[in-house]
């Protein structure tokens, strides 16, 4: 498990969900909902300020099949300009595969119809691809997905 808090992101063309972990934990909980925008950039750069984390998970759309189509290309853009922005913080891409989907059921068993969901469902998807980030660093002893890195683009 990784010594420091780590962040999740949830990176979708409207809105972008974040979620955190602090240090030493393996409890993801969500921090807040960013519009997605001009501005996006530096609210995400302002709260990886803020939480400080050594690691930030930013979920991987891959196809049902496990490859990488348009959406996939799309967030991995993201991802490496959010890296540059960052940086030396570690960026990586983990497969958030069913991520919107389990936290919808998640939010529907705790009472929130799906009209109530708009506002935290992106804060959801961020805590389900970090938890499940978390629950892989336990099992491997350390930050899990791939790596982000500049040349990527």
């Amino acid at each position: 498990m990784a010594d420091g808090p780590r962040l999740g992101i949830d990176w979708g063309k409207a809105r972008i969900g974040v979620s955190a972990a602090g240090a030493g934990t393996s409890f993801a909980y969500p921090v807040e909902t960013v519009q997605a925008g001009a501005e996006e950039q530096a609210r995400l750069v302002a709260l990886v300020a803020e939480y400080e984390p050594t690691v930030v998970y930013v979920g991987l759309p891959l196809t049902l099949a496990g490859e990488r189509g348009i959406a996939a290309g799309f967030i991995t853009d993201k991802a490496v300009q959010f890296a540059a922005a960052i940086a030396p913080v570690e960026v990586r891409l983990v497969d958030e595969r069913m991520s919107t989907a389990s936290a919808s059921r998640n939010l529907g068993r705790a009472g929130r119809s799906a009209k109530k969901q708009r506002g935290v469902i992106d804060q959801a998807a961020a805590v389900e691809i970090l938890q499940t980030a978390l629950d892989a660093e336990e099992r491997h002893g350390g930050p899990v997905g791939q790596r982000v890195i500049e040349e990527e683009r």
